[in-house]
């Protein structure tokens, strides 16, 4: 078995996991397809991109112990429902408010870290954490809407924190056993299962939509999904679920910037200020895992 990546290697890899990552809402809200369809697609379309990987290594699936194998089922199940109810937060709500909301998710963890896997969070991990959110909600504080239509697209993006944060904590338990390839092909395929048959059962089309629409739906699967999620459960083997969250804090200085010169969305000076108080958490948890 190979050395664990140094600590630069992790975090350079988790920053360019997030860079890519910042490009899904942006690419999502360019897509004229319902929520389901897109969430479906990309689960799909990366289960697909996997699957010579998998089918290469077919023989390690024969030996992944039943306790692991329902924990990775249960990690897909998560990440259908954090898609699901994500990507429909931004049918009703802008990018920023979005993103924001659904990287909530340190609280989750950390909570979950503590509670759940028994693993001490440390006080320069608490900080981050605490800083990373403040800087989240300060990037959303002008986007924050109370119209009806607003409020469900909040209440939808914290759903998504909820299932988004199991799924890390899911993850992280995982795969200190379960090799990369294994683990997210099992995840991904689920996944992709789990929205056919939502979008099966309530009759949603899948097919009849311009070919840049297919495009951009590949496009969605292998970059945020099989290059910046897969990235991530790369480092969750070598580091804490609650890092890899509040890593994930950077998604909306990313995609609050791509939103400005893709989309005509706006940046103002307290969103510039919670993108730093976000970097300046990021470095946080960094030193704390170092």
């Amino acid at each position: 078995m190979g050395s664990a990546p140094s600590r630069p290697l992790i975090w350079l890899a988790l920053t360019g996991a997030v860079a890519i990552i910042s490009f899904a809402a942006i690419i999502i809200k360019l897509i004229p397809a319902p929520t389901a369809v897109i969430a479906a697609y990309r689960m799909a379309f990366a289960a697909l991109l996997l699957l010579p990987f998998a089918w290469r290594g077919r023989a390690d699936f024969g030996k992944i112990a039943g306790r692991d194998l329902l924990l990775s089922l249960l990690s897909g199940l998560f990440l259908a429902l954090h898609f699901l109810t994500w990507i429909g937060s931004l049918k009703f709500t802008s990018v920023a408010s979005s993103v924001v909301l659904v990287t909530t998710n340190p609280i989750f963890v950390g909570l979950g870290t503590r509670f759940i896997l028994r693993e001490r969070l440390g006080r320069a991990l608490l900080w981050g954490i605490a800083l990373s959110v403040l800087g989240g909600l300060l990037i959303g504080y002008t986007d924050f809407q109370f119209g009806a239509e607003e409020l469900k697209g909040d209440l939808l993006a914290l759903a998504g924190a909820v299932m988004a944060s199991s799924y890390f904590l899911t993850g992280r338990r995982v795969r200190q056993r379960l090799g990369l390839i294994n683990y997210i092909f099992i995840v991904y395929g689920l996944a992709a299962f789990i929205l056919l048959c939502i979008v099966f059962s309530t009759a949603q089309p899948l097919s009849g939509y311009p070919g840049e629409v297919y495009l951009l739906l590949f496009l969605l699967a292998l970059g945020p999904q099989v290059l910046g999620h897969s990235t991530l459960n790369w480092a969750l083997k070598y580091t804490s679920a609650a890092t890899v969250a509040v890593a994930i804090l950077g998604e909306p200085v990313g995609s609050t910037v791509l939103a400005y010169f893709i989309l005509g969305e706006g940046i103002t000076l307290l969103k510039a200020l919670g993108g730093l108080l976000i970097l300046a958490g990021i470095y946080l948890a960094s030193r704390a895992e170092g």
